[in-house]
């Protein structure tokens, strides 16, 4: 590998998430009067924390969200993800490959709070790979886009942030890794990842059987 490290997101990179969590964060804000398709909710929030976005929901639907509504949303979210989550199409065998070049230097950054990437990763059966070397954005001064979460994990495994492989799926996502100075490997299994590259990505692949020789 010519990488010292490979930082993967979660959410859309190792656990098919997405559309689970936005339909939970849809029928949320329909409750509140706010009108989403799917696609629409997923354009607006995808990679984002939603802690931070909770100042934008409560200016739409004309009142403040209380923090019960976020705890609500995690509680809803979490039992979406229990019954129906799945991991993304080849990862484990690409992870697995990737872990072993990498002589453990890999880690999970992901912008989601820590039970969520910990529950996603034990229940596809990815934990193994990660155990002792995930970060969440919930846990740095500021989150995805900013580099922070990047920064912090290719700090504790001792790797320059130059010499690191970011792996995303979302613009959020890959502003951040390149905001940290890392090559960003953006995956996009629909449309031509335009947009991803215009974000700074360096690669742009639609399947993740592709990654562990796109890294060597």
């Amino acid at each position: 590998m010519k990488f010292d490290a490979v930082l993967f997101d979660c959410d859309g990179v190792l656990v098919d998430s997405e559309p689970i969590t936005n339909g939970v964060l849809r029928d949320m804000l329909q409750e509140l009067g706010w009108e989403l398709t799917l696609e629409e909710c997923v354009a607006q929030f995808v990679g984002k924390a939603l802690k931070e976005e909770v100042a934008i929901i409560s200016r739409r639907v004309g009142r403040e969200l209380d923090p019960a509504w976020l705890g609500q949303f995690q509680e809803r979210r979490n039992a979406a993800l229990r019954e129906r989550l799945t991991a993304i199409p080849n990862i484990h065998d690409a992870v697995h490959t990737i872990h072993a070049h990498q002589g453990a230097r890999i880690a999970c950054a992901s912008g989601a709070d820590r039970y969520k990437v910990e529950m996603q990763l034990r229940q596809t059966g990815l934990m193994q790979y990660f155990e002792g070397r995930i970060f969440s954005g919930y846990e740095t001064p500021r989150s995805k886009p900013f580099p922070d979460v990047y920064l912090a994990a290719a700090a504790a495994l001792q790797v320059l942030p130059a010499r690191c492989a970011v792996v995303e799926d979302t613009v959020t996502g890959v502003s951040a890794g390149v905001a940290a100075g890392a090559s960003v490997f953006a995956y996009a299994p629909q449309g031509d990842g335009a947009a991803l590259q215009a974000a700074g990505a360096s690669c742009i692949f639609r399947d993740m059987a592709e990654l562990p020789a796109l890294l060597r």
